[in-house]
């Protein structure tokens, strides 16, 4: 891979490691390129963000790609994951600590795969207030880390396919495959509360952008190592 192909534009697969942002990752990127080939400025873009907590794929345009940037995010993305029940966190992951405890005593495997299907097709969603969304030119995370109430309207999302994969409960493990916009924490959530308890998101790896997949990914510094060095 050379400079003229970077600046020309290439899409670029990374495999996001938990505790690294989305930025972190094209600021690491775009770095590394500018260090190998002495150059002053190269655009990176990447789309679709993944939270810090979350792992799995990421794709990265360059050059002239970034223009493709917008297109890419639109594609149906998949994830696997983890809910816990019988708890929220505000965040509705584990970013922050657990507020509430519910009982789940009641829930079964036939009330789980019940309420899996009430999720499919077009459904309006509710973001969760620890999210980059902006209100009024602000973050709604900064309202929230700020003990701010704010009113969060809901959007309409697409959930193509929904299913268990293993149930020990606590823990629920999922795949979705869904629109772009879909937060999987709300997912998390809002499941908890269809199923009479509480619910919070403790693991996710987005695995599938469009026709992009996982297997074709690279860790940040295997990128580096194999294909800039």
């Amino acid at each position: 891979m050379t400079d003229k192909d970077l600046i020309s534009g290439k899409i670029l697969l990374i495999n996001k490691e938990k505790g690294w942002s989305s930025f972190d990752v094209v600021n690491k990127i775009r770095g590394a390129i500018k260090k190998k080939f002495s150059i002053k400025k190269i655009k990176v873009g990447h789309a679709g963000t993944l939270d810090p907590l979350a792992t799995g794929l990421l794709i990265l345009c360059t050059g002239k790609l970034t223009k493709k940037i917008d297109g890419i995010s639109g594609l149906k993305k998949t994830y696997e994951g983890t809910i816990t029940l019988g708890a929220t966190t505000p965040s509705f992951d584990c970013e922050t600590d657990i507020d509430k405890t519910y009982p789940t005593n009641h829930i079964t495997k036939k009330l789980i795969l019940a309420t899996v299907k009430t999720f499919l097709g077009t459904i309006n969603q509710t973001p969760p207030i620890y999210s980059a969304i902006k209100k009024d030119g602000k973050r709604l995370y900064k309202y929230a880390r700020a003990g701010e109430i704010v009113e969060i309207k809901s959007r309409e999302i697409e959930i193509y396919e929904f299913s268990i994969t293993n149930i020990n409960i606590p823990d629920i493990d999922f795949k979705i495959c869904c629109s772009k916009g879909t937060y999987i924490r709300s997912i998390a959530n809002d499941f908890g509360k269809r199923i009479n308890s509480g619910g919070y998101l403790s693991m996710l790896k987005r695995t599938q952008i469009g026709e992009f997949k996982i297997n074709n990914a690279y860790r940040v510094d295997d990128f580096i190592e194999k294909n800039l060095i």
